[in-house]
């Protein structure tokens, strides 16, 4: 059993194809979004070998780097069973139906649409991030990268008590959405100094050293994103040894180790789907498309810098 699916089969080439249904609970697809990152490496075959197993995604079909089925961010309704008629998220590709184990899939709470939930992975990865960066109360806090990760990571943050929290993007058009996310915005040659903690979200090296030297002393520095096969040169001279900084990795497969003990992924994403509930995060949807078009609008979406969680809109909804 098989149902249509978008699979990347050469380097910036898709096709819609036959995806597997799967096995456990059927759900027909209402929307699913891109993740701009993570798919655009994906789709130009930019996954490092060493990263095959490590960036498969759950419910990935074939293998990198081509021809595979990628994604992560779809929201259904169940069709069948003793949950019939729920309105689910689940980490699945782009496909007009599927199955999927039961406790895969995360109901949404009353108040969130399943038009924005297409967010789901992003906020759990910002909250992931937030986690890893152990910013508090009263913290100054610039986010380098106003995409939906950057944009999510600093409204998560604006909600520490205190908080001083700015995105700093080279686009300047993205201070309207800073301001709905309810930050304040700066180009990178006015981006904030001295910050408690700085998160680097661009997967660019002039994006990680700006968030060095935006840094205080003994400040924390979250590079959050995935740079892929590309080489990333950081300069690591002038004050980062004096000012004794802390870089850290923060990456959403695994759990930071001092929430290991209570927290389990299923919890975070339950979590992560409350924190969805604001309509102010609307303002991260750019577009939406059918998916009878993606095939054929696919790499433009990606290439686009003004993309940000882009929709993509099924005939079951």
């Amino acid at each position: 059993m098989s149902a249509p699916a978008l699979w990347c089969v050469g380097p910036s080439a898709v096709e819609a194809r036959p995806g597997a249904l799967g096995d456990g609970v059927p759900v027909e697809t209402l929307f699913s979004g891109i993740s701009r990152g993570t798919e655009r490496l994906v789709f130009e075959g930019r996954v490092p070998e060493s990263e095959y197993e490590t960036m498969r995604a759950p419910a990935q079909e074939g293998t990198f780097p081509f021809p595979v089925k990628y994604g992560y961010c779809a929201v259904g309704r169940i069709s069948d069973g003793r949950r019939a008629g729920e309105t689910v998220f689940a980490l699945h590709p782009h496909q007009a139906r599927f199955c999927m184990a039961d406790d895969m899939l995360t109901r949404l709470p009353d108040a969130l649409p399943p038009e924005r939930a297409v967010l789901g992975a992003n906020m759990e990865t910002a909250l992931n991030v937030l986690w890893d960066s152990g910013a508090g109360a009263g913290d100054r806090i610039a986010v380098i990268g106003a995409g939906v990760i950057g944009a999510l990571t600093g409204y998560l943050a604006r909600h520490l008590p205190g908080a001083d929290v700015t995105l700093v993007d080279r686009l300047s058009d993205r201070a309207k959405l800073a301001e709905e996310m309810g930050c304040a915005f700066a180009t990178p040659d006015h981006a904030p100094g001295a910050c408690d903690v700085v998160i680097n979200t661009t997967a660019k090296a002039d994006g990680l050293t700006l968030a060095l030297e935006s840094a205080g002393q003994d400040a924390t520095v979250v590079e959050a994103s995935w740079h892929g096969t590309g080489p990333t040169p950081v300069f690591l001279g002038g004050a980062f040894h004096s000012r004794r900084l802390r870089l850290v990795s923060s990456q959403v497969g695994h759990l930071p180790p001092a929430r290991r003990p209570r927290w389990s992924h299923a919890r975070r994403m339950q979590k992560a789907l409350s924190l969805l509930c604001d309509p102010a995060l609307d303002a991260l949807i750019s577009d939406e498309t059918s998916f009878e078009e993606l095939p054929e609008r696919y790499g433009e979406i990606l290439r686009d810098p003004d993309t940000l969680c882009h929709r993509i809109r099924y005939n079951s909804h």
